[in-house]
């Protein structure tokens, strides 16, 4: 069965790169540009892992993360957080809100696919 993967990313050009990357090896892919609809998203695509990003405007990926995984229906699904924060103080709280992984900007594409084979 083909893996899904929602990518909730609002840089045009990194959201056609990890949708692009993720169609090449075979995932369901569900684009998000808007923070604001992730979580609706995620409820009616029910995917096997969700793409993240961190500084979005209107709302944060960290916020996003605490508010799915506070929703019983999506607590479950793996968040790969991908943001150009680098610091070790940042991943630590991502990964306490909840995100599984962790890649930093810039991504390298092995590195990418490396983190969402490891989490489906």
């Amino acid at each position: 069965m083909t893996k899904r993967v929602l990518v909730v990313e609002d840089n045009e050009l990194n959201l056609k790169l990890f949708c692009d990357l993720l169609r090449a090896h075979d995932f369901a892919v569900e684009p998000v540009r808007d923070g604001r609809e992730a979580v609706e998203r995620a409820r009616a695509f029910v995917p096997d892992l969700v793409v993240m990003d961190i500084q979005m405007p209107h709302v944060t990926g960290y916020e996003l993360i605490l508010e799915m995984k506070a929703d019983e229906t999506l607590r479950h699904i793996p968040v790969m957080a991908v943001t150009a924060y680098a610091g070790r103080e940042d991943e630590e709280r991502l990964r306490a809100a909840g995100a599984n992984a962790y890649v930093s900007k810039p991504i390298t594409l092995a590195r990418f696919m490396t983190a969402v084979n490891e989490l489906i």
